[in-house]
């Protein structure tokens, strides 16, 4: 009788435990976050970033780009904030706020849709293939905000795009320079290396944690562009903020700076989806009052092209 007891007593701890791991399988995979790949050939592109100041820079140029590509079947815009994190995100889709100035392109050409808009605004406005998300530069680099807001963003996100299978991607964002009075630069003790680190480690962690694969990498463009001639800290006094291809320490500069982040965004972007490189754009910002030269532009498209290869 009491082996029949100690069989009986095994076998239902043997039962729990079966139990206990289908258990756990099925809440890790209820943990990992949705997402899709890129599309392929679609017959109209549509990409939004959810950002602040630096998905600002990221993707000024991008317009100018697929202009002189002769691309013009792709939608880009822009939902922002100036210093807004995830959590601020998170925040005001909770409250509702009307704080976003929402920015779009549709024939190569940024008009301004609303300087009071909601996420919500942009996200419901075009079924989009792509939306991007990033950090606020402060945060860039402490895991610790990313794990705590960015699945909840994710997943507002994914609840309310209108495309249910939209890919969403990370945008890599930079350093700031070394001379940069940024009061977050503290953080990371003042050091450029040491805030380039602590940003690459917590995006590849986060395109595991939260099934991000994607990773636009302006981040890494910016820092093997800073070991080329196009740093600028050879020419400009330390102490001026116009310095290591930022305006003013963490903004990138309106001429080398937006167009290496620009490059990224294509190449990571367009080049996948549409086929068609940034290598060899002839777009030098001849529009605006920044232009640049073709071997400029070679060396910036090289840096885009080099970092994104480095995140596949």
């Amino acid at each position: 009788m009491f082996s029949s007891f100690l069989t009986f007593f095994m076998m239902r701890r043997f039962w729990l435990f079966v139990v206990a791991i289908f258990v756990t399988c099925g809440l890790m995979a209820q943990e990992t976050p949705t997402n899709y790949p890129l599309p392929q050939n679609p017959g109209t592109l549509r990409i939004l970033a959810v950002g602040n100041s630096f998905s600002d820079d990221g993707t000024e140029y991008l317009p100018g780009l697929l202009e002189a590509a002769g691309i013009h079947n792709v939608i880009v815009a822009r939902l922002y904030i100036g210093g807004c994190s995830l959590e601020r995100h998170c925040k005001e889709y909770e409250e509702g706020l009307t704080d976003y100035i929402y920015y779009k392109s549709t024939n190569n050409k940024w008009e301004t849709v609303s300087k009071n808009a909601t996420i919500l605004d942009g996200l419901k406005d075009e079924p989009w293939d792509i939306i991007t998300v990033q950090e606020v530069s402060n945060n860039s680099g402490t895991y610790e905000t990313y794990q705590n807001w960015a699945p909840k963003l994710l997943s507002i996100i994914r609840k309310e795009a209108l495309n249910p299978k939209a890919a969403i991607v990370w945008h890599m964002t930079w350093a700031y320079a070394t001379n940069s009075d940024h009061g977050a630069f503290k953080l990371y003790g003042n050091d450029q290396k040491t805030m380039y680190d602590a940003i690459v480690s917590c995006v590849s962690r986060a395109r595991k944690d939260f099934n991000v694969p994607v990773v636009i990498p302006s981040g890494e463009a910016i820092q093997l562009a800073r070991a080329t001639r196009l740093n600028n800290e050879d020419r400009v006094p330390a102490d001026s903020k116009v310095y290591q291809l930022t305006r003013d320490g963490f903004h990138l500069t309106r001429q080398h700076g937006r167009y290496i982040a620009a490059c990224t965004w294509f190449e990571t972007l367009i080049k996948p989806v549409l086929g068609k490189s940034v290598k060899g754009n002839p777009y030098l910002l001849e529009d605006t009052e920044y232009s640049i030269t073709k071997k400029d532009a070679r060396l910036c498209q090289k840096c885009a092209i080099k970092a994104v290869e480095s995140f596949k």
